[in-house]
């Protein structure tokens, strides 16, 4: 090993090749940090459509799909769908999380448990709501959020 300085190779015109965060410093001097790439680029309205397919996949039953971006920040949509019994809403569940994450994009989080009747899964832009019938017809989401345009409507 030599103690020779690490340099760019030069180009094909005889430059160096500047990385982007050498060529952006911050005003002490120092690189400014890198962002980090997101998961996944895709709209998430694509990825709100690739859920309603997966969810489709384990028989989930009236499916919506809810735009709620131009009431609120919480999310841009939701995906609310229905399972008959506990043992559905874990494979609808797991089958979302699975399918998403063979095309590389994880939840934020999973909130609840087929046992409570209710699951969720957050995708950021996108949240995804599991219930079973009366647990949906109790909390009774798209009532609440009436005002939300319905995209999509599987029954």
């Amino acid at each position: 090993m030599t103690d020779e300085p690490v340099s760019s190779p030069a180009g094909a015109d005889g430059a160096a090749n500047e990385s982007p965060v050498a060529s952006a410093l911050r005003p002490d001097g120092l690189p400014q940090r890198a962002q980090p790439a997101p998961a996944d680029e895709r709209p998430a309205i694509d990825i709100a459509r690739r859920i309603v397919e997966l969810a489709e996949d384990k028989k989930a039953a009236d499916i919506i799909v809810l735009e709620l971006a131009p009431l609120t920040t919480l999310a841009d949509y939701f995906v609310i769908c229905s399972g008959g019994s506990e043992r559905q809403l874990d494979a609808i569940a797991d089958g979302i999380v699975d399918g998403m994450r063979a095309e590389k994009l994880r939840p934020i989080g999973r909130e609840g448990l087929a046992i409570s009747h209710w699951v969720l899964i957050d995708y950021g832009a996108v949240v995804v709501h599991i219930l079973t019938p009366p647990e949906r017809d109790y909390y009774g989401i798209e009532k609440h959020w009436a005002e939300a345009r319905t995209i999509l409507r599987v029954q």
